[in-house]
């Protein structure tokens, strides 16, 4: 072996990585020369030993002494949660449940990491690691929502408590993150002393012992409340609170005296016994001497100077207190008197009275007069003159009332009298070299004067050194007023009364533009009408506000380009309105996919080749218009094609009748009410009455060959009637007994219609009076119509009140579900309550009110439901567990649909978890079966799952057809070839495709398990590679397998194109063999020295490991391990 180490470039550039620059030397080697390679000890640095280091403190060890060590910011604590206190113990598979998911909680909202491990006892231990707050924070979820929690009271003193939430709750919320624990004090108008602690036992126990601790420290204070006068609180406090600091400062007691504007006299002392008695009786003390001592003075004084009486934070009457020890009381401020009252020791209240006189006195109230239209310069930029005066004397106040011609000041007489004298010469100055001028300007042209953003009057305002105030618009005022300097005042008039002249003799035209069109013409962001204005910059275009459904544009500005504007946006709106006709074609809703078609193909090629917008109502919507909306040639053939489509897949007659344009309105009715009922009597035809003003005669009728005649016939007998003699009525009646009156089916007033000749139409749920029902046809036949149905509202006017009985075993069939059937017979009844005895009273009897013939036909009905409840069964229906979901639909919407249509219950089993295959052998130990593996054994294959069996309930006849409904919406699965090759394809970048595929047929797919990274999207099991197993309805199951063999015939032809352009694809340069990299080269290494040790032996896993590999122990060639 060579004394020279090689090792490749690369590996060593990582080794010496963490190294400072410095401490290497690196060799270049190079095939034509070779430096002086660096020694082994340059290259790899020796790691220092323990004892090393400790004997040669002073000197550095190599150069991984350099490295700093880093204090990491992450602990790791371990928690112990003991099998007793474990809230979650019967897991089938531990890591798995609820236990697992509070984990992933518990990471998410702390940050810290968690690691669960089971000890043998089935104790749980948890490793927290993440930065020491986080910890805390996940030790206290793991608490309480891993381990079951205890919970304790202790009884501290009510005083205590506060001690124990702290400032802000900081001391408490502290307190229940360190114990881990949840700590819940009474409020404070709650008279209980007992504070509940939740949590583990050992969490509990460390709460507990705080608390106890608080409130040991606090019971060595007492507390104790003096009652005194609160007129002698002055004197126990002192001038600026000094004798009551020095006694608290003397005694370490805290003493607490309510502040004059609260209405309290006691005094509260806390602190150390002893010590709280001391201030206790030298409080008493002042207060007994001053009692004796003291006498009073009531003096007048106006009441406007109270408050220079009190000063400033009440520092006057503090001073004064201070001075003669006198206390001055003064009147509350909403109270009217003027007396004031002190209070002192008798040789002692003439000076003090003679003080209060000195500083009423002291203030003064003046005032100058100044124009109210100068107040703004005399006050300066940002206050700036005014700032002057106020530093000078901070006393004094100056106040400016708007409107008044004066200036107030009120403060000390002489600062007063100065500031006053420097007001009155700079209001002299102002006068002189200001002035200030009001022009009339009709109020429409301010904002043009004002230009935009303000671009022309900060230009006026600027070039004269003048102040312009425009009003407001909501103010209506003409009146502009500007002030500065005369000569600028002057200037600034003459080119503002020349803009307005000038504005008085443009062009204003107003144009008319409907409003669906002003948001396209302005732009998504404006950028539509910011190029017209750039195109005419001299025209301003004013839009309506949206809210006031105007129509007028209106442009102002020079006449010719006023015309210009007027012109181009004109032309701009004379295509926007050949390209937004719009045209509705009625189609029924169960075509609608067709005209769609896969993937939406059909509607984007009608779309695509007529130029046109399509927009369908959505899935959940009654409306069967689809509107179609371009120009108008496009539309018409549009229109042709999407009838065409639905011509074709059903027997749809299209009948064209001629009827006078000037009936149309008529036969119409007020928002189509009478159309509309027309329609709907003949089984949802579609009528089409040609546009308003087009003079054509021709209606088009739209649907079932047999209902398109009887709508024919209708309308043409209904328009022979508006022809000749039509006469219509309006009756009123209560909207609750409209489907009374209507009947089943139509029943009552089809038969009412045959009788009279008469139509009847009743309000819909769109229009505002559901009062209102309207009788057409002729005079007799409406009055007879007209007489019938009155005296039907009148037999429901008069209200009775009956009862029947109904066995109590039915009570809960009609009150369940909020009463669901009660409101469903009075929604068809005309209203008619309908009352069952309280539950627990054993009286059959139920109570009817209403009218008389809605009670019977309601007594009617209940009866029908006891006879269904009666002959009701419940049958079963196996189907897979599996199958379940898929039958349900989305949100349960194909079960409501079955119940609603066959007027059944339908009652699913409850999931099972983990079910366990049916072909899986019974589990044997020792050779025999297990009791599991017996039962499995003796159980009868052939009998269904529980989970498998959905319950129906209802009449035999319903159940049966509900059966055979659930039966057909079972999924069925189909396996297709599919080249294995062609599976990525089909499921698209990140499970992109075959989700889409999902949603659009409403199928499941089962591919080849050989692509781990799409392992969230496959069902196992698929043995044959090429296998494509795709489960759904039979139709759905269909069309999604046509969809995926027309995929698989493109990916082929895609890749017999590439094949065939390989031919002629430049074949790849042969890739000559790279010589091996001599690597990095070494001297003096420690095997070259002639001892014993060996060169590292490059070939073994053991010297040179590969990072995860198992590497077996072996004696190391370079020396112990250190």
């Amino acid at each position: 072996m060579s004394s020279v180490a090689v090792l490749t470039q690369e590996s060593f550039a990582e080794h010496r990585s963490g190294l400072a620059q410095q401490q290497v030397k690196v060799a270049a080697l190079n095939s034509e020369e070779e430096n002086d390679p660096p020694t082994y000890k340059d290259a790899f640095p020796p790691l220092p030993e323990k004892a090393a280091c400790l004997e040669t403190a002073q000197e550095p060890a190599g150069a991984w002494s350099k490295i700093r060590p880093i204090k990491a910011s992450v602990i790791t604590q371990v928690f112990h949660v003991p099998l007793e206190e474990r809230k979650y113990k019967d897991m089938n598979q531990f890591g798995e449940g609820e236990q697992a998911k509070i984990c992933l909680d518990i990471m998410q909202k702390t940050g810290a990491h968690l690691e669960l491990s089971l000890a043998k006892d089935q104790g749980l231990s948890i490793m927290v690691s993440g930065k020491l707050e986080a910890v805390m924070k996940a030790r206290k979820e793991i608490v309480a929502r891993l381990q079951t929690q205890a919970s304790a009271t202790v009884a501290i003193p009510k005083e205590h408590h506060r001690f124990v939430i702290g400032k802000n709750g900081e001391k408490l919320q502290d307190l229940e993150l360190k114990t881990a624990t949840k700590i819940q004090i009474p409020r404070p108008d709650d008279p209980s002393n007992q504070i509940k602690i939740t949590g583990t036992k050992e969490g509990i126990e460390k709460a507990r012992h705080e608390i106890l601790l608080i409130s040991a420290e606090q019971d060595k204070r007492a507390v104790e409340r003096l009652d005194v006068d609160k007129v002698y609180h002055p004197f126990i406090a002192g001038p600026f609170n000094k004798l009551v600091s020095e006694i608290m400062q003397e005694t370490g007691t805290r003493i607490n005296i309510p502040p004059p504007s609260v209405n309290k006299t006691e005094i509260v002392f806390t602190g150390e016994k002893e010590q709280l008695a001391q201030a206790v009786a030298r409080i008493k003390k002042i207060y007994e001497e001053k009692k004796k001592k003291t006498t009073t003075i009531a003096v007048e004084v106006k009441k406007s100077q109270h408050k220079y009486v009190i000063g400033p934070k009440g520092n006057s009457l503090q001073e004064i207190l201070e001075k003669t020890g006198v206390s001055v009381e003064i009147p509350p401020t909403d109270s009217s008197s003027e007396t004031v009252i002190l209070r002192g020791e008798p040789e002692k209240l003439g000076q003090a009275l003679t003080e209060v006189y000195a500083k009423a006195n002291s203030f003064t109230v003046s005032s100058v007069s100044a124009p109210s239209w100068l107040h703004r310069f005399i006050i300066g930029k940002k206050g700036q003159n005014l700032a002057k005066i106020t530093q000078q004397m901070p006393k004094v106040h100056i106040e400016f009332t708007e409107g008044e011609d004066k200036i107030t000041l009120e403060g000390p007489t002489e600062d007063v009298n100065v500031a006053q004298e420097q007001i009155e010469v700079m209001v002299k100055d102002l006068i002189n070299r200001m002035d200030y001028v009001e022009i009339n300007v009709d109020h429409k042209f301010h904002r043009h004067l004002i230009g935009k953003n303000g671009a022309n009057i900060n230009r006026i305002k600027d070039q004269y050194k003048v102040s312009v105030r425009i009003p407001p618009d909501n103010e209506k005022s003409n009146l502009i007023r500007i002030e500065g300097d005369p000569q600028g005042v002057h200037q600034a008039k003459k080119e503002l009364l020349e803009l307005a002249s000038r504005m008085e003799n443009e062009r204003t035209k107003d144009l008319i533009i409907e409003q669906r069109f002003h948001r396209t013409i302005i732009g998504q962001k404006g950028e539509r009408i910011r190029e017209i204005r750039d195109k005419f910059p001299e025209v301003i275009i004013n839009f309506p506000d949206p809210a006031h459904k105007s129509d007028i544009v209106q442009l102002r500005g020079p006449k010719n380009e006023v015309e210009k504007c007027t012109k181009y946006m004109q032309k701009m709106v004379a295509d926007l309105v050949e390209n937004s006709f719009s045209i509705s074609v009625p189609i029924f809703k169960q075509f609608h996919k067709n005209i769609i078609g896969k993937g939406g193909a059909n509607i984007k090629k009608i779309r695509e080749e007529s130029n046109t917008k399509i927009d369908l109502p959505a899935e959940n919507s009654n409306s069967e218009t689809i509107i179609i909306t371009g120009k108008r040639a496009n539309c018409e053939a549009a229109r042709h094609r999407i009838l065409s489509i639905q011509k074709e897949l059903a027997d749809i007659t299209e009948v064209e009748v001629s009827i006078p344009s000037k009936l149309h309105n008529s036969l119409i009715g007020a928002k189509g009410r009478f159309i509309r009922s027309i329609m709907e009597e003949c089984g949802g035809v579609h009528i089409h009455f040609p546009t308003e003003g087009s003079g054509s005669d021709t209606v088009t009728i739209r649907g079932p060959a047999q209902d398109v005649e009887k709508a024919k016939k209708q309308l043409l007998h209904l328009a022979e009637e508006k022809q000749t003699k039509s006469y219509t009525v309006d009756l009123r009646a209560k909207p609750e007994y409209h489907k009374f009156l209507i009947g089943k089916g139509g029943g009552n007033i089809r038969k009412v219609r045959d009788n009279t000749g008469a139509r009847i139409i009743f309000p819909t749920s769109e229009d505002k009076d559901q009062e209102l029902i309207t009788i057409m046809g002729t005079e007799g036949a409406v009055k007879e119509a007209q007489k019938e149905l009155e005296a039907l509202i009148k037999n429901l006017d008069n209200v009775v009140e009956d009862s029947m009985v109904v066995d109590p075993k039915h009570h809960r069939h009609f009150v369940i579900r909020r009463g669901q059937v009660l409101r469903e017979i009075a929604d068809e009844y005309g209203g008619v309550m309908v009352s069952f005895p309280r539950s627990g009273t054993q009286s059959d009897k139920v109570a009817l009110k209403g009218a008389k013939d809605c009670v019977e036909a309601a007594k009617k009905r209940i009866l029908e439901i006891i006879e269904d409840l009666e002959a009701q069964v419940t049958i079963e229906c196996t189907i897979p567990q599996k199958f379940h979901r898929s039958i349900m639909g989305p949100k349960g919407s194909r079960i409501q649909q079955i119940t609603r249509d066959y007027g059944v219950q339908i009652k699913f089993p409850d999931r099972e978890e983990n079910p366990a295959p049916a072909t899986e052998p019974a589990m044997q130990e020792n050779g025999e079966e297990s009791g599991e593996g017996k039962e499995t054994k003796e159980a009868d294959p052939t009998s269904p799952k529980k989970c498998d069996i959905i319950i129906i309930s209802g009449r035999r006849e319903r159940c049966e057809a509900a059966k055979e409904a659930l039966q057909a919406l079972v999924p069925v699965t189909t396996e297709v070839e599919v080249p294995f090759d062609l599976h990525r394809y089909i499921i698209g970048q990140k499970g992109s495709g075959i989700r889409k595929m999902m949603d659009e047929f409403e199928v499941s797919w089962v591919l080849s398990p050989s692509l781990p990274w799409i392992s969230e999207i496959l069902l196992l099991g698929a043995s044959d590679p090429n296998c494509v197993t795709v489960t759904g309805l039979p139709d759905n199951v269909e069309e999604a397998i046509d969809h995926i063999l027309n995929l698989e015939e493109e990916y082929l032809a895609d890749v017999v194109d590439n094949e065939a352009m390989q031919v002629y694809m430049k074949p790849s340069a042969h890739e000559e063999s790279k010589a091996p990299s001599k690597g990095f080269v070494v001297r003096d290494a420690p095997w070259a020295a002639g001892n014993n040790e060996k060169a590292p032996d490059m070939s073994s896993s053991e010297d040179f490991p590969s990072f995860g590999a198992q590497v077996a122990p072996k004696t190391l060639p370079w020396g112990p391990k250190r």
